[in-house]
């Protein structure tokens, strides 16, 4: 019996080296090497502080900020470990709502949220992404329609021209891979760092 059981324990053995321990610390080493800033999170700093990653969203609630997609993430309640409370962009806890089509509490949420954003800016449609949250809860980029959406309300609070506004958007906005995958998108953190930027000159 232990001719039958000592190669299975070494071949267990073995695999668990390769599998577990050379594999993942060599294609860690790899990706710090060839991709150094992704491999660390795609970090953003600002004044050699972190303020972000290009990886996860971030609420902005200031009209002077353009906003992000909704988050339906959530982390537990201080005051009642047994319930949660809604924690936008927790990266903790990764996941959608799970809220369906018939949902009425969904229904509910975007009635609400169409017509806060369609009182914001009545000249245009309101943008899907606007009012829908991703699967993750933690999308960190947007349309270029919803960017553009929020323009007025962003030009006003800072006393800037659409125009400028505008052309930021434009110039944070980036396109599909290689030209065909994916769809263009601009990243919420870094056009709102653009903004602030624009503002300090």
């Amino acid at each position: 019996m232990l001719r039958e059981i000592r190669p299975a324990i070494l071949v267990l053995a073995l695999l668990t080296a390769i599998t577990g321990l050379a594999y993942p610390l060599a294609m860690t080493g790899i990706a710090g090497v060839i991709f150094p800033t992704q491999a660390q999170g795609s970090l953003i700093e600002k004044d050699g502080k972190v303020i972000g990653s290009a990886l996860i969203g971030q609420e902005f609630k200031d009209d002077k900020y353009f906003h992000g997609r909704p988050s339906a993430t959530v982390a537990p309640d201080p005051n009642d470990s047994s319930k949660t409370v809604s924690a936008p962009y927790n990266a903790a806890n990764s996941g959608g709502s799970n809220l369906g089509p018939t949902s009425k509490a969904l229904a509910d949420r975007l009635k609400d949220d169409v017509e806060k954003l369609k009182a914001e800016n009545p000249s245009a449609p309101v943008p899907v992404d606007l009012v829908t949250t991703s699967g993750s809860g933690l999308d960190p980029d947007i349309s270029p329609e919803a960017a553009l959406f929020q323009v007025p309300r962003v030009a006003k609070a800072r006393g800037m021209s659409d125009d400028a506004v505008r052309q930021l958007v434009t110039e944070n906005t980036k396109g599909r891979f290689a030209g065909v995958l994916g769809e263009p998108r601009v990243n919420v953190l870094a056009l709102n760092l653009a903004l602030d930027g624009a503002g300090a000159k």
